[in-house]
């Protein structure tokens, strides 16, 4: 619709060919009443249309009034199935394309490029002829479907056109994108309609979504309009029904409609009919495309969602642009161009916006997959930066989970803290900062510049979504991030090449809470090492399973059947939702027999875990009762969220005499404000989880904080600095309620000024009454984020143990204790 107002404007032969009776079908789907946002805010409109944030009906509106006023020549229900140049075969443009037939068949067809004038094919017959063919088909008729069980039943649809029609549904909605998010808040809009809206999705980042629509969202759940469920996958659609795979779990809930919002791909089977080539072969890779958005084919011109650019702004200021390069003007730079060249200022050289871009993406390899106008929204969420020889990209502990990606030079990898001139290097086109990315943990490792660097600082989301919308991109870093985390594991001299067979064959799987990677008594000689999450270990005696131990990220399991042979002794399960690197048994056993410290290391691992085997067997009658109650009490604290931390509070109920001195000494430690519910929580036998953070090993609460003000400390703690705005999403985030929002009260008197002159509310946290009476009336104080911080930063450690004058109250990191050895040498 723009490049043919543009065309009108400047009065050349044109036709704007639509399939439908309306222009502009992708908004025009747009469910009724949708506020459609103008992002990204920074970027001019140069379009001959009008177009700002506005009801999806008046922007409609807009653009019909000014299609007619500029005389654009449409033609409607005109839909194009053909596209052929017409002129001379370009030589040496045959290529290959695959076409997937609805038996499920597959069939290769060789496409020969020619030369335009090009002949396009209507459905109904007729023929017209363009010397150019600007293609804005989009993707919205091609969208991706679900693949789970039930996903054919006739409850699951891919649209929603008017939210008004549904009342008094269960409604879940599939995927968390800026159409998944509009559909679920139009859903629950209206209470009067009585609908109950779930809305799913599998990771805690919203990483294809506009801030503002995700923030909306999280309104809307605070509020209880809507039901947020992260970390969940859907498992099987049934008549009314739809089973979940939850972080803690399989979970069923009523259901009566599916709404799939997962997303589109290209038309590639008729994108390529037309001579145009791909950047891959994966289903979401995108048209090939210069900086001026002219495809493989000459004079067919791609731009909008087709070419990788969803956002309507950015379409049509492609449609404005493409229509002036055809016009002969070649001089026209994009509109995001200063943006763009202000990222790239500090960087040696004196390159152009569009050489940079180009140099980036042949230069690092993750970026190789996409074409100029990608590397162009790519580059607008990243970074580019210059590093002199010698200089500190950051430390080791220091906060971080940006990635970053070499795109000239190298990097030196600080591996013993204690000595700096041992380095590792990695060397240009690779990336780094991969462990941050993926567990959100402090960085490992100090890394400077080994020579003159230039580096692209990839933000977390921007990592996300590059990952999101190139398969080849996210493979890259899943194995480099596999590589660096077994050289780091095993060590004992390992290359990259010593591993390089068991990279190859290994593979990143998902496990649900609960689910079994290793079954005791099954065959399988395989090793599994944990890259999220945790996992517990159980035995049956007696019948009956027995926990033995708790293995956090960073273990690996299932060595002993690879070593001394025979079936799993044990049963492996995840106790929260978690990732593991799968690796052929065959190929480490390569490895193993090539590098004889490495299986001496591995053989030691072994006899750890066949000593906790033979201990339960041995105590298995004697102490039978005991072994019960610590495996019943360790499967109470993995369900408590302990699988997921690296410090947890816990009180021993035999010793606490309910002072609250471990609540008062929290509070006058941090501002009168209390991290600690000490009465809150659950209870197995004398063993109390009270209300305090468990500096989870990947933080839910780090999942979307506007102003980035959660981050981890060198001992772990997660802390919340002082640019919180008080938005709530870490509250809303966190599956254990530890973090509350609240105002910070007026500095109290000394503890000596109350004791002596009854100044002040005493000890501990001041009642509202007291913090009201002595606030200041005229300024109103924001509320912030509330959390245990581990006391960083106070000598001594943390208060409420300290606090504590009989022992009761203690913080230990849960492998410190989950384990079935503690019991070994006690008198039982």
């Amino acid at each position: 619709m723009s490049a043919a107002g543009r065309a009108a404007e400047l009065g050349l032969s044109h036709v704007l060919l639509e399939k439908t009776d309306h222009l502009s079908d992708t908004i025009y789907k747009y469910q009724k009443g949708k506020h459609v946002m103008a992002t990204p805010s920074q970027l001019i409109l140069r379009s001959d249309m009008d177009f700002d944030a506005g009801k999806r009906e008046a922007i409609l509106g807009t653009w019909n009034d000014q299609t007619e006023a500029l005389k654009v020549n449409v033609k409607y229900n005109a839909e194009v199935k053909a596209i052929k140049g017409t002129g001379p075969a370009i030589s040496g443009s045959v290529h290959v394309i695959e076409i997937r037939k609805r038996d499920g068949t597959k069939e290769t067809k060789e496409v020969q490029r020619h030369e335009p004038p090009y002949e396009l094919t209507l459905t109904n017959g007729e023929t017209i002829i363009a010397e150019n063919v600007v293609l804005a088909i989009g993707t919205q008729g091609n969208p991706n479907r679900m693949r789970c069980e039930g996903a054919d039943l006739p409850h699951v649809q891919y649209q929603l056109d008017d939210p008004t029609e549904y009342i008094d549904e269960h409604i879940v909605i599939v995927g968390t994108g800026d159409a998944g998010i509009e559909n679920a808040r139009g859903l629950a809009e209206d209470p009067a309609q009585r609908n109950t809206v779930s809305i799913l999705n599998r990771k805690v980042d919203f990483a294809t979504a506009k801030d503002a629509n995700v923030k909306a969202l999280q309104a809307d759940h605070e509020a209880g309009k809507l039901t947020i469920r992260l970390e969940t996958e859907t498992a099987k659609i049934e008549e009314g029904f739809i089973a979940l795979n939850t972080r803690d779990g399989e979970e069923r809930i009523p259901c009566n409609r599916v709404i799939a919002r997962i997303g589109s791909a290209p038309p590639r089977m008729f994108v390529e009919e037309c001579g145009i080539a791909f950047t891959g072969p994966d289903r979401t890779a995108f048209p090939e495309l210069s900086p001026v958005f002219e495809s493989t084919a000459p004079n067919i011109f791609v731009i909008g969602a087709l070419a990788g650019y969803p956002l309507i702004k950015h379409c049509m200021n492609q449609g404005h642009d493409v229509i002036e390069f055809i016009n002969g003007n070649t001089e026209l730079k994009p509109a995001d161009e200063p943006i763009l060249e202000a990222k790239f200022s500090d960087l040696p050289g004196n390159n152009s916006v569009a050489e940079w871009l180009e140099f980036l993406r042949a230069n690092v390899r993750i970026l190789n997959g996409l074409n100029p106008l990608q590397m162009r929204e790519f580059m607008l969420d990243s970074d580019a930066k210059y590093y002199r020889k010698g200089e500190v990209i950051f430390e080791r502990n220091a906060p971080g989970s940006s990635l970053f990606a070499i795109a000239d030079g190298s990097v030196a990898v600080q591996v013993d803290p204690d000595d700096p001139r041992i380095t590792v290097p990695i060397e240009s086109g690779s990336i780094f900062g991969e462990v941050g990315l993926i567990s959100g943990r402090k960085r490992g490792a100090t890394i400077t510049a080994a020579e003159d660097t230039i580096c692209v600082e990839i933000s977390r989301l921007a990592a996300l979504k590059l990952q999101s919308q190139s398969e080849a991109a996210k493979q890259r870093i899943e194995r480099i991030s596999t590589e660096r985390q077994l050289l780091q594991m095993f060590g004992s001299g390992l290359t990259s090449e010593d591993i390089e067979e068991a990279v190859e064959t290994s593979e990143i799987l998902s496990v649900r809470a609960g689910e079994s990677i290793i079954t005791e008594g099954d065959e399988g000689n395989d090793i599994y090492v944990i890259r999220v999450g945790s996992m517990v270990v159980e035995k049956m005696i007696g019948g009956k399973p027995v926990f033995l131990s708790y293995l956090p990220a960073g273990s690996y399991v299932g060595e002993m059947a690879l070593i001394a042979g025979g079936q799993r002794t044990a049963t492996v399960k995840a106790a929260i939702k978690s990732e593991v690197i799968k690796i052929n048994g065959d190929a480490f056993a390569k490895v193993l027999a090539e590098h004889p410290e490495l299986m001496a290391k591995a053989k030691r691992d072994m006899a750890s875990r066949q000593d906790i085997n033979a201990f339960v067997e041995a105590k298995k009658d004697s102490f039978s009762g005991v072994v019960d109650m610590y495996s019943e009490v360790a499967s109470f604290l993995v369900d408590q969220g302990i699988g997921e931390a690296t410090d947890v509070l816990l009180i021993d109920e035999n010793l606490c005499i309910g002072c609250d001195n471990c609540e008062k000494a929290c509070a006058d430690s941090h501002e009168g404000l209390s991290r600690l519910d000490r009465e809150a929580g659950k209870t197995y036998a004398h063993l109390h989880v009270p209300t305090s953070c468990r500096h989870c090993e990947h933080p839910h609460c780090m999942a979307d904080c506007p102003p980035n003000a959660i981050h981890r400390g060198p001992d772990g703690e997660v802390f919340i600095d002082d640019t919180c705005i008080g938005c709530g999403n870490c509250q809303r985030n966190c599956p254990y309620g530890v973090i509350r929002m609240d105002k910070v009260p007026p500095k109290k008197p000394n503890l000596l000024s109350w004791l002596f002159l009854g100044w002040g509310p005493g000890p501990g946290e001041p009642d509202k009454g007291w913090a009201n009476e002595n606030s200041d009336p005229d300024v109103e104080k924001p509320k912030k984020a509330i959390k245990c911080d581990m006391c960083a930063g106070i000598n001594g450690g943390p208060a409420c143990v300290r606090a504590c004058p009989t022992g009761a109250a203690i913080r230990v990191a849960p492998d410190e204790f989950l384990t079935v050895a503690r019991f070994e040498g006690e008198d039982a």
